[in-house]
């Protein structure tokens, strides 16, 4: 039987046991829908063996030998992962257009007697609605945005107002990068694709009558594209900026990067990224601060020499038209629950309208 998504929430709420992507192992790495497995009815090699064959030769003999190849991936497949499945279990199947391989494979699993379903319309009917998800529709929430300085700790002061029941979007953890250029993350980033799909599932879940917290970013989050309809979202909306000094900024900063700081060689290859944008005598200097561990002192200049002018040169050309700034002498992990209990009051704040943010900026 065939399964017509036709929303993003339509997926988990159908309650399949198991869903199954037939792609090719690359196909299902680039992305794919939430929860998959890759049991592959053609690898990479096979694929482009029988498209070669297809586009060369003809048709029939691709499908003969495609026919071959799946039956043979369909039968380790049921001799392997599947061995253990009971006779109730209740797959999903789908492949890039629900075309021949997704049929295939479904028709295999539904003549042993499990109660099987393709997608109709693959991947492709996923993607569309991501697609529409966050680049033709406006986010549904009113969306208010945590800025401040590089150090000011946003991301576990997020973490804090989601904790306290407040909607959030923690953009930077979809994206698996802390958004610097000193912010890799263990596991790379995912694909582009793959970033929208876990943005469009964050927001589809999102209860239009309450704000939603978002950090402020750039349009890019390491190598990954913010959507269109975030990225317009963030740049409109009421922000609360922490304002911390730089030694507490910087504390928290070589705190926070301790797994960088611990391999010198990629934080040197870092540093020397800057390269191009600072004199080479400061480049120097960076350097041997990293070498001698100096790490609070690195951190202090980059932040003053490097990303607190960038930072400012950008607030000025997109100031907001509300804003509440929350100031701190601190932010150990001491302090970091009382400032997002702040926050959280000036968020509410924020959503009540412009006369409870003035009046919030004149305390």
């Amino acid at each position: 039987m065939d399964f017509t998504l036709t929303s993003l929430a339509g997926l988990a709420a159908e309650g399949f046991d198991t869903i199954i992507d037939v792609r090719s192992p690359s196909e299902f790495a680039e992305d794919h829908l939430p929860g998959a497995i890759n049991l592959p009815v053609l690898d990479d090699a096979e694929r482009a063996r029988v498209g070669t064959i297809y586009t060369r030769q003809s048709s029939f003999l691709a499908r003969k030998i495609g026919a071959a190849l799946v039956a043979r991936n369909a039968a380790a497949h049921l001799e392997g992962p599947l061995a253990e499945m009971p006779g109730g279990w209740r797959p999903l199947v789908y492949c890039w257009r629900g075309g021949q391989r997704s049929g295939a494979f479904a028709t295999i699993l539904s003549q042993v007697g499990w109660r099987v379903a393709r997608l109709e319309g693959g991947y492709k009917a996923w993607r569309r609605l991501v697609v529409a998800q966050v680049q033709d529709s406006p986010v549904p929430s009113p969306v208010i945005v945590l800025d401040g300085n590089t150090g000011s700790a946003k991301t576990e002061i997020l973490a804090g107002l989601h904790a306290r029941g407040l909607q959030t979007i923690d953009l930077e953890g979809l994206a698996n990068h802390r958004g610097s250029l000193f912010g890799a993350m263990p596991g790379g980033q995912p694909s582009q694709k793959a970033f929208e799909g876990r943005l469009a599932l964050a927001l589809a879940a999102l209860d239009p009558g309450r704000p939603v917290v978002v950090e402020a970013e750039s349009s890019r989050i390491g190598n990954l594209a913010l959507p269109k309809q975030i990225w317009a979202a963030i740049r409109a909306a009421p922000r609360v900026r922490i304002a911390a000094p730089a030694a507490a900024r910087a504390a928290y900063l070589a705190r926070s990067y301790a797994d960088l700081t611990a391999d010198r060689a990629r934080l040197e290859s870092v540093i020397g990224c800057l390269r191009r944008l600072h004199p080479a005598e400061r480049i120097e200097g960076w350097l041997r601060l990293a070498a001698a561990g100096a790490f609070e002192a690195l951190a202090g200049e980059l932040m003053v020499l490097h990303y607190d002018p960038r930072y400012e040169k950008h607030r000025a050309r997109h100031r907001p038209e509300r804003e509440v700034v929350i100031e701190t002498a601190e932010l150990t992990p001491e302090a970091l629950p009382g400032l997002a209990a702040r926050v959280a009051a000036a968020v509410a704040e924020l959503a009540r309208g412009p006369a409870a943010t003035r009046a919030a900026a004149s305390r």
